[in-house]
Formats: structure tokens, sequence, C-alpha cells
């Protein structure tokens, strides 16, 4: 059975091949060793341990390994990739520790001896565990004593982000332009190894922060403001006008033809009559309809702007009905006359139809253009969907608040063309009825009612915007302008850089601001020339270990300032606030009871919902779910049900986080967190909305916990059905921290073309190739916890048949544990892998937490803090606060 690499080690994987002959010697040798005069030796002398080790090696282990194993396991007749005769006894300083706690946990869990080879005793078992681990922790408390790590890495692309918006005050994108983060296998992005700065990317960041400065502060006096008040009264009147028309020309023409004249008015009248089921506009007196529609050539569907706000009007008698589905939006254009920057506010007066029932539909909204028959842009701009719940007759204000510099693509014509040209200028805004339809009742109706749509822009509450006053703050020297450059050097440094900047770190960028203002056209452009510097610098850019004044010099404990910065780059992904680095400087941070209230705030703050999103996402590797698309060859994949799917993780674990449950409720669980797009999907009847809400199970309905997660199914399926082989991989890596060895090289694959593999279940091929000698030893590991998931197809569907066939989920595991499906799998990890479950998540965590792999070293602090969080119930926001309040996150 193929050795897999230790979460514990970030160096080259040594060789991963075991013959089962030096596991079973190896392992029998050990269970006989004198574990007490090891222990004793451990505890009087580290250096006498190891010269006792090796002695004992080579004068009991090395003469039976050579006996059993050399022949095939040294010199040049090596099989495996295994070295026998090289194996290293150290285990504080040898390059062979993974084998030792290889031998350990495979022991531990029975996994060896192989059943078909010589089995252990109990007693034997119990002698080589005990000695083992007596030997592990020793070698990790020497280990653990001598580390010293680094923190030293740059921020990431999203915590780079998160950064300037905290500092500007404002939720837009500013490192659009930056590369996805490129981390190890296995580790998560902000892993100090793999966040490295090139000459090139220092200039980049210059110029993003320049960017960024000249966008979020602003010149001038006030923008003049454009509004548009548009009725669905008015919309009506232009379709039907058309229709009028051609019926009057129709009259005209045929007044001596009447029965031909009646012929000919009802085929327009056909013509222009829309179908029920899609949108359309109401005059509600006559019940009579015209048709929604658009096109782009000429701008005719442009409504005009006015200088100055109509106010709302009454409720009238037209409205616009959309019903489900993008293809039936409402699209209002605009013209050529939005602004570039500003937020664009959009209120439109809407209800639910009159037959709605207990239907709640959901309204999105677009910005887009169309300049020619090819250049077109849509784009969603809502970050959620409204419910519009008002009821027939009784409708209400809805809003969107939409930052204009944010929409990703505009109408570049805009500003060059006017109104009715070629290109087209025009932008529009779009209205998408979301509503689920699976779960509308038959009698039920989806659409929405609009009959007032409000658009003014640029809106800024205050003048100059809060944004432009984070970095020009107030001062009372503004006739002193070195005065001033000084004071919001000094505000912008100590916020950028996390701590209180020195006096000559001031006056070196005050002789930058003395050089630069003689050139500059004022004082606000020399000094954001100035402040770039700063957003660029690595004192920003990087997580530094060790500030001037700290006084964490004397040991490995990081300092107050380290401390926070590394508590906010965790649950907030971004910078300590004033209230962090206030406590800081007091020196009181680091205080048990402050730092559980400090945990508690952040934890309650909107800016900790990105904890959620960031680690969850990297610790399940759930990026290939952004490669999906919803078209006709992805099964039932649709837009809401893609999206829905990526954020189903996320919500199960803030629920978790935010009620402190129990961690297993992330492998089994009686509940769900989902919407209902979610809900038609897995069959759940009664969710209605597309807002995430937890929901309790029907009995006959297996879901529950990560591993049936439409997400993680369909991520680890290929795109047609199944595969239990990525199911499994998966679920060992990121659930267990137990990831299985690569494939060997020159593996055979499944021959498709063979009629007799054609013939049988996707479970029968797996077994089928397992059977391979090449395969066996690899895939019995792997494959059995995939195949328990074989009842979910490959978009996360329930399915008791395959081709007719039924589907057979069972399973045995390496430990000769044989389960049955998922209800059996889930029962066995939530009773048997319990604490491995609790302390993996808790190794991912820590990893996300610290920056960095966990090593060796770490491995004694990490079970103390399993310990602790089991006795205190699981919860996960008690893993968090167990993490945080550890040495562990307190040392380098």
């Amino acid at each position: 059975m193929p050795l897999r690499q230790p979460s514990y080690f970030r160096a080259k994987s040594p060789p991963r091949f075991w013959c089962q002959c030096v596991v079973f010697l190896f392992s029998l040798h050990l269970a006989f060793s004198d574990t007490i005069d090891a222990r004793a030796d451990d505890q009087k002398s580290p250096d006498g341990t190891a010269s006792a080790h090796r002695e004992q090696y080579e004068k009991s282990i090395q003469p039976l390994l050579a006996e059993a194993c050399f022949d095939c396991h040294s010199g040049d007749s090596v099989e495996g990739n295994f070295r026998a005769d090289q194996l290293d006894p150290d285990l504080v300083n040898g390059g062979d520790v993974a084998w030792w706690l290889e031998v350990y946990s495979v022991l531990s869990k029975g996994e060896m001896p192989p059943p078909d080879a010589s089995e252990l005793t109990d007693a034997q078992r119990t002698l080589v565990v005990d000695w083992l681990s007596g030997a592990i922790q020793a070698a990790e408390k020497r280990r653990a004593a001598e580390r010293h790590h680094s923190s030293f890495r740059r921020l990431t692309r999203y915590e780079y982000d998160y950064a300037l918006q905290d500092l500007f005050g404002v939720p837009w994108t500013f490192a659009g332009d930056l590369p996805e983060e490129a981390s190890e296998e296995n580790a998560f992005e902000n892993n100090a190894e793999s966040l490295r700065m090139s000459a090139k990317q220092v200039e980049a960041y210059r110029e993003l922060a320049l960017k960024a400065l000249r966008r979020v502060t602003v010149r001038g006096d006030r923008p003049a403001m454009v509004h548009w008040s548009i009725q669905m009264g008015d919309a009506f009147q232009r379709e039907t006008a058309k229709l009028d028309a051609s019926i009057k020309a129709a009259e005209k023409k045929l007044a001596e033809q009447p029965e031909e004249q009646a012929k000919q008015i009802e085929r327009l009248e056909n013509q222009f009559r829309p179908n029920a089921n899609h949108s359309h506009y109401l005059e509600l007196a006559t019940g009579r309809k015209a048709k929604v529609q658009w096109s782009y050539s000429g701008a005719k569907y442009a409504f005009p702007h006015r200088d100055t706000a109509l106010p709302t009007p009454e409720l009238g008698s037209y409205f616009a009905v959309v019903q489900p589905g993008r293809r039936q939006s409402l699209t209002v254009e605009l013209g050529n006359c939005l602004p570039d920057e500003g937020t664009m506010r959009v209120r439109v007066r809407a209800s639910r139809s009159k037959d709605a029932g207990q239907t709640i539909p959901s309204l999105q909204l677009h910005f887009g253009f169309q300049a020619t028959n090819e250049g077109r842009s849509v784009e969603r701009v809502s970050h959620e969907d409204i419910a519009i719940a008002a009821d027939w007759e009784k409708p209400k204000i809805y809003q969107w608040d939409v930052p204009l510099g944010e929409i990703k693509h505009r109408n570049s014509f805009r500003a060059e063309l006017d109104l009715g040209s070629y290109p087209s200028p025009s932008e529009f805004i779009r209205f998408t009825n979301s509503t689920v339809e699976g779960n509308v009742g038959k009698t039920e109706s989806p659409a929405i009612l609009i009959d007032y749509v409000e658009v003014t822009a640029p809106i800024y509450k205050d003048w100059p915007p809060a944004s432009h006053r984070s970095v020009f703050i107030g001062s009372e020297r503004v006739d002193n302008e070195t005065q001033q450059a000084r004071e919001i050097l000094a505000d912008v440094m100590e916020r950028v850089w996390r701590r209180a900047p020195a006096n000559h770190e001031i006056e070196r960028k005050l002789e930058l601001f003395q050089l630069l203002r003689p050139s500059s056209n004022d004082f606000q452009a020399a000094m954001i020339e100035v402040l770039a510097t700063v957003l660029s610098s690595p004192k920003f850019l990087y997580i530094l270990p060790g500030q001037p004044g700290d006084d964490a010099d004397k040991g490995s404990r990081i300092s107050q300032h380290e401390l926070a910065t590394r508590l906010a780059l965790f649950l907030w992904c971004s910078l300590p606030d004033a209230t962090l680095r206030g406590l800081a400087s007091d020196g009181t941070l680091a205080d048990r009871e402050v730092l559980q209230q400090q945990v508690e705030r952040m934890l309650a703050d909107p800016r900790a919902s990105r904890f959620p999103e960031q680690f969850v996402n990297q610790w399940l590797k759930l990026r290939p779910l952004g490669f999906l698309r919803s078209d006709s060859n992805q099964g039932p994949l649709d837009d809401a049900l893609l999206e829905s799917m990526k954020r189903e993780p996320t919500e199960l674990f803030a629920h978790l986080l935010h009620s402190n449950a129990n961690v297993m409720d992330l492998i089994d669980s009686n509940y769900v967190v989902i919407n209902e797009r979610l809900a038609e999907h897995y069959g759940i009847p009664g969710v209605r909305g597309n807002h995430f809400r937890r929901v309790p199970l029907p009995a006959e309905v297996k879901r529950g916990g990560f591993l049936t997660q439409a997400g993680s199914l369909t991520m680890n399926s290929d795109g047609q059905d199944s595969h239990p082989v990525k199911r499994g991989v998966w679920l060992l890596t990121s659930l267990l921290n137990d990831p299985p060895p690569p494939p060997p090289p020159a593996v055979p694959e499944i021959d498709l073309s063979d009629p007799e593999i054609a013939k049988l279940t996707l479970k029968e091929r797996v077994e089928d190739h397992r059977n391979h000698a090449a395969c066996f030893s690899c895939h019995q590991k792997i494959d059995p916890w995939g195949i328990a998931l074989e009842n979910y197809d490959a978009w996360g569907r329930w399915r008791d048949e395959i081709q007719g066939k039924t589907v057979d989920a069972t399973s045995m595991l390496p430990n000769q544990v044989e389960i049955d499906g998922i209800e059996g799998l889930q029962q066995y990890l939530v009773n048997e892998c319990d604490e491995q479950f609790v302390r993996a998540t808790l190794e991912k965590m820590a990893s996300f937490a610290l920056g960095r792999q966990l090593e060796f070293g770490d491995r004694a602090e990490v079970n103390r803090m399993t310990r602790r969080i089991r006795e205190s119930g699981d919860g996960l926001r008690t893993l968090v606060m167990t993490l945080v309040t550890s040495e562990l996150f307190q040392t380098r």
C-alpha cells in the first residue's frame, strides 16, 4: 500500500511505497522494544534519545530488514521506490519522520497489516501504538521548541481588495487587474511559500494605488444629477401606437371592403397580441395587453431624462407584467447620459401578481448596452435578489444603489456619439424575474407587476464623499500645506501599515511631497502621488515579522500589533481597525479575556462574512465550480442553480459559526441551509424565495453536510456521470486531511472500447480497474469512499437506478468495515472518524489563519487544541476561539 504524505510536511515528499513485509516486520520489532527505557531517555536527554534510537536500529532493526527486505529494497534492485536500507530512525532530525507517522496512522486505525498478511495481536498492536505515541510526542516537543516560523508574505489578491475597501469605506473592486493566486497543492492562497513578488509587480501595485486614490477622491463642486421618471403607461402607449396606426391604415385602405377589412384588423391584433405567459404590458382598466419589446437600433426605446426630479406619481392603470426567465426581462433604456462614477439609484414600484398565492417572486437588476449586432453586454449589478412580497393592489417601492464605477463594461460610444447614431451609444437597465418556477403551484402566478421606474445618478450622500474624507482628513492647519500633509500621512500610514509610523518615516514621505509639489497642479495631486508610495510600500503589501518598537523580539511570541494583524486577516481578510490597533498599542490585546471579546465583536461585524467565503471555498477546493456554464450540455444546470451551488457550502459554514453548532454537522445533519432553487433540485417541498435559510430535512431526503451538497458532487463528477475516484480523493483530502498518494506512472485507463466493459455499471468498471496490480494499492483506499456516493448523479441529484439497474452504493473500507451508501458513510464518519474530522478541520483552519502549512512541530499544540474543542462540545465557534487563544496562533 503506497504511503501518503502527511499534512504536517512541506519538504519534498519521501518515497510513498511500503511493502507489506517491511510494515509488518518493522511494526513487530517496535512492539517488543523497550518502551519504558525509551521514554525515560527522552525525558533525560534529547541527544541521548537520538543516540539510543540509532543504536537500537543498528543493533536490532537493520538486521531484520536486511534479512527480510534488502533483496528487493536495497541497492540497484529497488521495488516501489522504497529503500529499506536507507530508512532513518531519527525522529527529531531525520528525514523519514513521515514513515513513522504513517505507521502510527495505519496501525491505530487498523488499516495495517493488510487483511491477507499475518496480523498483530491486540496486545502487540497496543504496544506498537504506545511506543510510537511516546516517541512521536518526544520528537514533537523537541521540534516545537526549536521552530521559528516567518510570517513574511505579501497580501493576497482578495486581502488587498478588502484592505482598500475598508481603508476608503467603499465596497468597490480595486484588485481586478491582479492575477489569481497560484497556491501550492493542498495549501491555501495565503500560503507564505507561494506569495512572492517581482519588480514588475511592484510597479503594478503603484499603478493600482494611483488608480484607487484617484477614484475615491473628488474635485470641484458636487456634480449635477440626471433623473428618469418612467411610467409603464408611456411604454404601453408606445407599443399600442404601432398597432393603432396599422389599424387606421387598414381601415382607410379597405374602407370599401368591410369583410377583408375585418380580417386584416384581426390579423393585426393577433400579430400584436402577446402570449399571456410572456412578459407584457397591461392596461388594467380594459384588460388590453401589449408586447414587451426592445431593440437597440436608433435608440428609439430610450426614455428622456430630466435635470430635475419629479414627484412619485399616483398608482396608475398600466403595468409591466414580468414573467420568470432572463428572456422575459423588462428593458428600460436610458440613453447616453449616465455618468462614469457615483451611485446610480434605481427604484421600482412593484407587487406580486393577483394570483400569486404563496409565491414570493424575486427580482434582479442587470445593466447593459448593445452598440451593434455583435457589440453587446449584459451584466448583473444586484448582488442579492429582492423578494417582491408586496401584495396585489398594495405595491411598494424597491431600491438598488449601484456604484457606476463598479460596472465592468460601459458603452464606449456614449461620450462620442449622439442618440440615434450607429453604433448606438445608449445604455439600459433590465429587470429580471428570478423566481424558481418549479415550486410554483399550478394555480399560482410567479409574475411581478411594475408600474413605475425611477433612476437618478450620480447620488452622493455627502460632498465631498466619505471616501474622499477617509484620505484627506480635516485639518486645522489648511493654510500650511506641509503640516496638512504631515497629518494626512500620519493618519493613512498608521491605518495602512497597521502601526503608528515613526517620525523619520513620516519625514521621508514629506521630503517626497516637497519634491513633487512644485511640478503638481495642486496639493491634492501631489498628495495622491505620495500616498501611492505608501500603498505600494512593503509595509502595506507584506505581512512583516516584527516592527520597530515591538515587544516580541526576545522570543517566538508575536507582538501585539502582529497579533492584531493576524486576527484581522483571519476573520476579516483585511486590516485591523482602530479598536484592534488601540488595544495593541495599549498592550492588552493578548489578554485572554480581551482577545475573546474581540473575536466575538469581529464575528458580529459584517466584514466577518469574508471569512466563510474565503476559507470554505479554498478549503473545499471549490474553484472548479466557477468554470461550469449553464447550457444544454450541462444537464439541469442553470444560472440560479449554479449560483446556489457555489453559495451553499459557505452558507452552511456561516450558519454553524453563528450558532456555534457542532462541527460534525458539516458531515451529517438533520437540516440543510438552502434556497428555493436548491430545494427544487433536492426535491424538498415548501421552500420559497431565493434567500438561504435553515430547512429541516424530510425523512426521505438523503442530504445534510458537505458530502451531499450539489456543488461538491458536481465538481467531483465528469460532466456526464458520477466519478467515485474524484469524490473519494476529495473526501480524503479536503475533509479528513488524509490525502491518498498520487497514481504511479503508466496506469492503464478504463478501456470503454471493450464492449464487455462498456456494459458494466460505473462501480463495476472501477472495481475492474482496481483489479489491475498497478492500481489496486491506491484504489483500495480511495474507491470505497466515493462508491458510497453513487446514489448521486453528475449534478448531485438522487437516483435509485442507473440504466435500469439498481444503484449499488455498498463498499468495503480499507479497515474491512462495510458501509452501505451515504447513510452508512455518514454514520461511520460521525461515529468512528469524529476526532479525525475535528482535528482535520482545525488543521485546515490553522493553516489558513497562520498563512502557512502546519509542520511536525505543530502537532502537539494541535492535539491539545483538539482535546479542548472536543471537551467543549465540538462547536465551530468554539473551534475558532480555541485557535485564536492558542499558543500556535500567538507565536511565530
